[in-house]
């Protein structure tokens, strides 16, 4: 059978496990698929300490850089699309939004090794970019950066095929910015959600689609099946780095609605599958029950912990519980 087919019908396969995880039965088979899916695949995740955002958060990235092998050799000339999490306009809310100096700090330390940075996004809730960007203190870091900004939900969108497969949609539509990046990275808030059950770096790519084709909030995404739409867009872009922005994170009722809980770090990666994984187990909860982790699992990335090089600070030293809505399709994120 073709390799590519055969990883399909397996994923399908293991689709139809986690639906029964759901209902309290089927996690060993789960562990057994996510297990022979990842044979042979390892990533590196770096967990930086970060108390504040008024520390050098520039040194931290720097840091967490060299530790991953990030070299100024691999990135002088590139440009290099930053996506923070812009989901709402969040006076007085900074856990809602990645944080504006996170955002610089990371621009900053890409200028550092030779990059030319932007920033970029497509929020699906506010369809005004500019207000969104005030609003959140964005536009601020954006003139003290001199960073430029694309909005990626009136940006050209241009037709590409769908490289996951897991949703009904053969293609999928993207903006150009996007598509003429040298880099793409993921610079999520760590956060609970209410639908996925996190959001991470994986999640933050919803973004990216426009709006000018999918709506506001991207509800064709939500139809086709949330868990699925994630893997389907993270296979297309192929992004190729994370920062997730946990120096303040969010419990509870999240993406929007949550409470403020601080981790303390930002945590770093190559892999976002991997880096989405690990910061779920900072988060006290099993990322092999967040559907989405489970489906990208040995096809973009290793989730188990056996397969992750953990640098940095170890996971026990800052985990904080995080609280998740007791819902049905989040239970088996609380069986750790």
């Amino acid at each position: 059978m073709d390799p590519e087919v055969d990883a399909k019908i397996s994923r399908r396969r293991l689709l139809r496990s986690l639906g029964a995880v759901a209902t309290g039965a089927g996690a060993l088979s789960v562990a057994r698929l996510i297990d022979r899916h990842e044979a042979g695949m390892r990533a590196k995740v770096c967990i930086q300490r970060a108390e504040s955002y008024d520390v050098d958060l520039t040194s931290v990235v720097l840091d967490g850089f060299a530790r991953l092998g990030v070299t100024a050799s691999e990135l002088r000339g590139k440009r290099v699309l930053l996506k923070p999490n812009l989901v709402e306009t969040a006076l007085g809310h900074p856990h809602i939004n990645t944080h504006p100096k996170v955002v610089l700090a990371v621009a900053r330390a890409f200028r550092t090794l030779g990059a030319e940075p932007f920033v970029a996004e497509g929020q699906g809730h506010r369809r005004d970019s500019w207000l969104v960007l005030e609003e959140s203190g964005m536009a601020a870091a954006l003139d003290e950066g001199e960073l430029p900004f694309v909005d990626l939900n009136h940006d050209e969108p241009i037709e590409r095929p769908n490289a996951g497969g897991l949703t009904r949609l053969h293609s999928l539509w993207l903006p150009n910015a996007l598509l003429e990046a040298d880099w793409i990275v993921s610079l999520p808030k760590v956060k609970t959600h209410h639908w996925a059950g996190v959001t991470c770096a994986m999640k933050n790519f919803f973004g990216v689609v426009p709006g000018v084709v999918y709506g506001w909030p991207k509800n064709v995404l939500h139809h086709q099946g949330i868990h699925e739409s994630i893997v389907d867009i993270n296979a297309t872009v192929r992004p190729h780095f994370a920062i997730a922005d946990g120096i303040l994170g969010m419990d509870g009722d999240g993406p929007i609605m949550g409470d403020p809980k601080p981790l303390g770090c930002l945590v770093m990666s190559r892999n976002l599958p991997a880096l989405d994984a690990t910061c779920v187990r900072l988060m006290r909860l099993n990322p092999l029950g967040a559907v989405y982790l489970a489906l990208a699992s040995g096809f973009l990335g290793p989730i188990l912990e056996s397969n992750i090089e953990q640098l940095g600070e170890p996971i026990d030293a800052l985990a904080t519980p995080f609280e998740v809505l007791d819902y049905p399709h989040t239970r088996a994120l609380r069986d750790v």
